[in-house]
């Protein structure tokens, strides 16, 4: 399945961040690790199954209902960190447009993007996760 080590990394890295934000966060970070694993599934699915064809317009759709998923969450909890994830996430949907529309294949530097800015999403849940635990302790819940 994978070639290379850093793939199976990678997703190690983006399990023990789920874990740790499902553990430590509130209901908020709770979501929104559940829409980056769901939109994670979706796209192993079509790089796997989707013609080359299609694989450019899915996983725009793909990256677009992320969006809106982020979109739901800033919009009814009103957090700092999901509002870094929201723009992120924006970079991202701009990323897979500007592919599809210049009809480029992926390469090397759509790749760094895309994994660079997958890191930041999971970054912004994780100083979200933390935060959520910290406000918790302090308030003696």
């Amino acid at each position: 399945m994978y070639s290379s080590i850093i793939p199976i990394l990678a997703w190690g890295l983006v399990l023990a961040i789920c874990a740790l934000a499902w553990i430590k966060g509130g209901r908020p970070e709770r979501l929104g690790i559940v829409f980056v694993l769901v939109a994670a599934l979706v796209a192993m699915a079509i790089h796997r199954f989707a013609s080359e064809e299609w694989k450019p317009l899915l996983l725009l759709v793909d990256e677009a209902l992320l969006a809106m998923g982020f979109l739901f969450l800033a919009l009814r909890y009103t957090s700092v960190w999901l509002g870094g994830a929201m723009i992120l996430q924006a970079v991202q949907f701009s990323l897979h447009a500007y592919y599809l529309v210049a009809d480029r294949a992926h390469d090397r530097l759509y790749s760094t993007i895309n994994n660079i800015d997958t890191l930041g999403v999971l970054a912004c849940i994780l100083v979200g996760a933390l935060m959520s635990a910290r406000n918790r302790a302090a308030s003696g819940k």
